[in-house]
């Protein structure tokens, strides 16, 4: 039997590059998605759809309650995606208050009741300067506090936390993987934009794989 882990898995492509490097290292996947009313739950159809050709057990959770408590971010309210590159601070709009702490709490849930030891999911450098809850020191409190606060002791694995979306990209392409198959622009359009901070840091990420994104654009 191999192990059983939970992959936070959003449909992005970060979250798409780990679950299949859990697949690749022998575990025994259980895909775990939010909807937490984000403006692009289209991400969700893509990670459903992932899942189904993989034959992984897959959840998709309806937490969107929480915004009646943690409001304020341009992919939960009516305020507009701000545009432009994660290094810019109107970028911080974009921030959920507590998100990967709450999704990683209920992920740890998940995984003490199949008896799963590691919770994975997709934090990177990149994101260390905008969110906080992707930052090294974060994962290592939060992996400190999953180890006790449960009968099974959880540990918080981020494989790609010292690497750039570039990098995670280029990873994935060594593995032979279809970035076709992840949706990542904040505006859940029938095409992405292009222009938000999630599709430039995407269209970055394959510029400097000198190749092309599968995705359309508009």
């Amino acid at each position: 039997m191999s192990e059983n882990v939970v992959v936070i898995y959003s449909g992005g492509m970060d979250s798409f590059t780990v679950l299949h490097k859990a697949l690749r290292d022998g575990k025994t996947v259980h895909a775990l998605s939010f909807d937490y009313g984000q403006r692009h739950k289209k991400e969700l159809d893509y990670a459903a759809a992932v899942c189904k050709s993989l034959n992984v057990p897959h959840k998709i959770v309806d937490i969107s309650a929480i915004n009646s408590l943690i409001g304020g971010s341009s992919l939960t309210s009516d305020i507009d995606v701000p545009e432009g590159h994660y290094e810019e601070p109107s970028m911080k709009q974009t921030v959920v208050p507590n998100r990967n702490m709450i999704l990683l709490s209920l992920a740890v849930g998940y995984a003490v009741s199949l008896e799963a030891n590691e919770v994975y999911y997709g934090a990177h450098s990149g994101d260390h300067a905008i969110y906080p809850d992707c930052r090294p020191e974060f994962v290592e409190k939060m992996s400190d506090v999953c180890r006790i606060a449960n009968y099974t002791p959880v540990e918080i694995v981020t494989p790609y936390i010292k690497d750039s979306k570039t990098a995670i990209l280029t990873d994935g392409l060594k593995m032979g993987l279809d970035y076709g198959e992840t949706w990542t622009c904040y505006n859940g359009r029938e095409k992405a934009c292009g222009r938000c901070g999630a599709c430039e840091e995407r269209l970055e990420a394959f510029r400097e794989n000198h190749c092309t994104d599968p995705l359309s654009y508009e």
